[in-house]
């Protein structure tokens, strides 16, 4: 006999009562809580602030159940937790890296440098093969490359007056769309930005279909208060970013892309908005990552959930989107299947019809894209697919180069080392892995987590020329920092004794070199650079075996939160970690005067 589960609890900040007729209202929530928890648990550094968001009921016109049948089918509305987005106006200073000099190496004539948190901290790593050289950007010795260059049509007109830039329109607070609920402004809004210090930290988040400026460098009473907040009917917001190019002491605009493929250009400061692609007129899919072109005011991309990277303009109009005709990559494979097949341009940035968006069109995946990120060097971009794969594209050509496979199940979130050189990935494998542009391989794999690897990222403010810190949440609740370099990877027994073997034909070491050469070599070369990459065509590699893989140890592994994690980011003074029911927290680092 098959018994139904009982109904579930509503989340303990929403009340249910009974009215006359048998129906029930949920009042609507609107107040963060700001608390600081005590006691070892939640001692990972020095302390930490919990801000708890608020979250909103469904609205009424979304009809949700409420006992949904677990043996159902049909999807569930898009969701991925709380996503933030951190700004500060005046930037502080470059990361001012511990840089001690150790002189016990004796293989080479430069000093090996720490990572560490303070002058106290004895932790080091040690890479005494390397040569020290920051890696080169690609474009370091040339002209900074720009997205659509070559295509006169996406340069803007400039007239007697210079060129006039396009503005939102929409009064946020004033609006009667029906795509949006309701708006509430923090009755001192005007004064608080006014009165906001421009070295604060300023951050936007998003937790069911509730959107939030914070204040997070205000006074314990004021940080728990949004600045605004901006309720939507049905639309979820899933991700959102900061234009830093364009960011200024009276100008703050972001992007914000909705499960109903609807974008949100906001202009912060003064309210303004604009929606792109509304009513799904060119995509109908949900927006699952958005991020704005680097050194771009205008361009940004979109990732769609049916696999599809859009490039749009803030300043163009929408009109329904015909796919153009493209002719297939040269570097095509057809041992590729169906569903990972590469990178099919459906519209090409050097089209000549630009009068509106989209800008351009890339399909790269009939699945998923969880998560892409613009590397450094401003031409390469990593995308990671529900299918399991990362895809490295050089997005100013529109061509795909590598694709690499996960050790299984989907990659859920990738980020680049701040030299450009590595790339991490998360995903259901609960490994964080770590990959070479460069070099084209995977260099190890770091296990550690006991659930899927949700969001991963570097801390600038830890990383020089050879070591690294990274850090890594998932839905093990667990908080994971790593310290890296080539010089430290553990060398699996399999490999203790360097196998030799003849070589059957060059097709195979082209096919295999991520399995031959790669696995036969611990320590990267730091002198390459992501130029060595260019002209080599496509190379799907294949499912590096664990007992071939070096792998990585956490230095720290903490269980920080009663819900699953859902982002990670790392600023001077703290580590910043939010989870999938709205608990942003955070975490002091260590000072240089702590006894």
């Amino acid at each position: 006999m098959l018994v139904a589960p009982a109904p579930p609890l509503p989340p303990p900040n929403i009340h249910i009562s009974n009215v006359p007729g048998g129906m029930t209202t949920i009042p609507l929530d609107t107040s963060n809580t700001l608390g600081h928890p005590s006691g070892p648990e939640y001692q990972l550094a020095l302390g930490e602030d919990d801000l708890h968001l608020a979250t909103p009921p469904p609205h009424p016109s979304e009809h949700t159940s409420a006992n949904p049948n677990p043996l159902a089918t049909a999807p569930l509305p898009p969701t991925t937790g709380v996503k933030i987005s951190v700004s500060r106006i005046n930037p502080r200073k470059p990361p001012q890296l511990y840089k001690i000099a150790n002189n016990t190496s004796t293989r080479s004539n430069l000093a090996t440098y720490s990572i560490r948190e303070s002058e106290k901290e004895s932790r080091s790593s040690h890479d005494t093969s390397s040569d020290g050289l920051a890696a080169h950007s690609a474009n370091a010795a040339g002209k900074t490359p720009v997205f659509g260059e070559d295509n006169a049509l996406l340069t803007p007109t400039a007239s007697k007056d210079g060129v006039k830039r396009k503005k939102p329109k929409n009064n946020i607070v004033k609006s009667n769309s029906s795509w949006i609920s309701r708006v509430m402004p923090h009755e001192a809004m005007t004064k608080r930005i006014q009165e906001h210090n421009p070295e604060g930290l300023l951050a936007f988040a998003n937790i069911n279909r509730a959107f939030q400026w914070l204040d997070l460098s205000a006074s314990n009473d004021s940080k728990a208060q949004h600045i605004i907040k901006i309720l939507f009917t049905k639309a979820h917001i899933l991700c959102h970013d900061i234009n830093l190019f364009t960011k200024g002491p009276n100008h703050l605009e972001l992007i914000m892309g909705a499960s109903t493929g609807d974008i949100m250009w906001f202009e912060a400061f003064s309210q303004k908005y604009a929606r792109i692609n509304k009513n799904a007129v060119i995509n109908p899919s949900s927006i699952h990552q958005i991020r704005w072109l680097p050194g771009s005011e205008n361009l940004f991309l979109a990732a769609h959930m049916d696999g599809t990277l859009i490039v749009y303009d803030k300043e163009r109009d929408d009109a329904a989107f015909v796919p153009e005709e493209s002719s297939p990559l040269k570097h095509f494979s057809q041992s590729l299947d169906t569903d990972h097949r590469p990178l099919h341009v459906t519209k090409s940035v050097n089209s000549r019809n630009q009068k509106s968006n989209p800008v351009a069109s890339w399909k790269i995946s009939n699945h998923r894209i969880n998560d892409f990120a613009f590397a450094p060097d401003l031409r390469h971009l990593a995308v990671v697919t529900e299918d399991g794969y990362l895809h490295i594209t050089d997005y100013l050509n529109e061509q795909l180069s590598d694709v690499y496979p996960s050790y299984y199940g989907a990659l859920l979130c990738v980020c680049w080392s701040p030299d450009g050189r590595y790339i991490l990935t998360g995903g259901q494998d609960d490994l964080v892995s770590i990959w070479s542009l460069a070099e084209r391989r995977l260099v190890a794999r770091c296990p550690g987590h006991h659930s899927w690897v949700s969001c991963v990222a570097f801390d600038p403010w830890r990383c020089d020329d050879r070591n690294y810190r990274f850090g890594s949440v998932g839905e093990d609740r667990r908080l994971l920092l790593w310290d890296f370099n080539v010089g430290m990877l553990h060398r699996p027994k399999a490999l203790s004794v360097r196998q030799r073997g003849s070589i059957s034909s060059h097709t195979q070491v082209n096919r295999n070199r991520a399995e031959s050469q790669a696995t036969m070599r611990f320590r990267s070369n730091s002198n390459l650079t992501a130029d060595s990459v260019d002209g080599e065509g496509l190379i799907e590699h294949p499912v590096e075996s664990r007992t071939r893989t070096a792998e990585l140890r956490p230095v720290m592994s903490k269980i920080i939160d009663e819900d699953p994690m859902s982002w990670l980011g790392f600023e001077e003074d703290n580590i910043i970690t939010a989870c999938a029911q709205g608990h942003i927290r955070l975490w002091s680092r260590p000072h240089e005067s702590t006894e």
